[in-house]
């Protein structure tokens, strides 16, 4: 189907900026935009296609940077109406990249290392980027219901854009998360539901209550609106690079969970040499897993194009997607820029997060630990140049994943109120 067919069946009353259709990953076949996510003709993936603004790089740069400090300066090039800043929402986004110098001689790191810090979302997470985009596929779409199947952070920014941009919501996540982030998905009010089993389980219920008419009006996030909602994760790019003065790293190193995350930043990095916003070089992407839910590192060590599902069985409860629906992507991506898909344990996640915690002051959750963890195993295998300058994204904040370090972190001395007491311990 022609895009110029596909741009007239949409609605008048929706508005998705430069976005232009749904095209297949796989097939290539194109789509009206609406709330569907899987090709009619060969059942692969459907992501947003665009016709972007051309012919003048510098005059869309200075667009970018005087907009708002928030994913919307990128609306140019989202599938969001251009006044989507005026629209009640969290305004996610342009979150901090740290210089991490004092990681960087820890590691032994001698070009310029960052850490994207993501933990600085309205709810903590970079979740909160994909699920604005969602949130406004979900009002053209006239849904009424925001929902997700989550591991934690997903069902927190959910609830809190749902109740911003007045929507009901209803969540689905496995019975056994950690507490921090139970707490956070049903303070906002919704409707969270556990279900008992992995996360694949409430991904696989959440796919069926979609096809009957319970689920009618529900805009599910990651899965009918998935299309829109993954296109939250380029906004990681576009921040990056125009946070180095509007350039490319050599190195990004990424959590890996249903790999969604790593292919939109890849798209990202591809759209801003594509509009002449960043000059093209060479840089490369690595994944970042553990070991207790490594799909994706299991199937690029071993060479295989297809991805394996495993069981989950790992702290980081935010990657513990056994099945990652874009995980052959993330296998392409590493393979074609020289990067790689590597994994750590527990133990190397939590000596990670303490790392990253006293030699940047950045308390990340378990998902950042498994970065700043394979980062450093990177380092040690050679897999990583040094002395090139690299980014590891922390995607949240470790608030939410206490348990991951309560057992070996605590006070260094009980003391009396005395200044006896104070010596005696060794610490004067």
């Amino acid at each position: 189907m022609a895009v110029e067919t596909i741009a007239s069946t949409v609605s008048a009353s929706t508005d998705f900026g430069p976005a232009v259709a749904l095209s297949c990953r796989e097939c290539a076949e194109r789509f009206p935009l609406g709330p569907i996510f899987a090709c009619e003709v060969c059942f692969g993936p459907l992501e947003v296609a665009y016709e972007f603004p051309s012919g003048d790089p510098e005059g869309l740069r200075k667009r970018i940077e005087a907009g708002p400090h928030s994913i919307w300066r990128y609306a140019p090039l989202l599938p969001v109406p251009a006044d989507v800043a005026s629209k009640p929402n969290l305004d996610p986004g342009f979150t901090k990249l740290v210089k991490a110098d004092r990681l960087a001689r820890e590691l032994g790191v001698t070009g310029a290392l960052h850490v994207k810090d993501d933990s600085g979302n309205p709810t903590h997470s970079f979740k909160d980027r994909v699920v604005a985009i969602a949130v406004e596929a979900a009002r053209n779409f006239g849904l009424t219901t925001l929902s997700c199947s989550s591991t934690g952070n997903l069902a927190g920014a959910v609830g809190a854009a749902a109740v911003r941009a007045g929507f009901r919501s209803c969540v689905f996540i496995p019975h056994d998360l950690e507490a921090g982030k139970v707490v956070m998905a049903a303070v906002y009010g919704g409707e969270l539901v556990g279900i008992e089993g992995t996360y694949d389980d409430v991904n696989r219920f959440c796919s069926e209550l979609i096809g009957d008419p319970l689920g009618e009006g529900w805009g599910f996030t990651n899965v009918n609106l998935r299309p829109y909602y993954g296109e939250g994760s380029k906004t990681l790019a576009y921040e990056i690079c125009e946070q180095l003065g509007w350039r490319l790293p050599d190195n990004i190193v990424i959590p890996v969970a249903s790999g969604s995350q790593l292919t939109k930043i890849d798209k990202g990095l591809q759209e801003l040499v594509k509009l002449g916003l960043v000059e093209d070089k060479q840089y490369r992407i690595y994944g970042a897993q553990a070991e207790g839910c490594s799909p994706v590192s299991t199937a690029f060590r071993a060479g295989h194009d297809v991805v394996r599902p495993q069981k989950p069985n790992t702290i980081a409860k935010s990657l513990a997607i056994g099945n990652p629906a874009d995980g052959p992507y993330v296998l392409d991506i590493a393979r074609r820029t020289g990067g790689a898909v590597e994994d750590v344990n527990d133990e190397q996640i939590v000596d990670a997060i303490k790392l990253l915690a006293r030699t940047e002051g950045i308390f990340a959750e378990t998902a950042g630990g498994v970065t700043i963890g394979v980062l450093k195993k990177l380092i040690e295998t050679g897999q990583l140049d040094p002395a090139a300058e690299t980014v590891a994204i922390n995607t949240g904040d470790g608030l939410k994943t206490l348990d991951a370090v309560a057992p070996t972190t605590g006070p260094t001395a009980i003391i009396r109120p005395t200044l006896d007491s104070f010596r005696e311990a060794g610490l004067a």
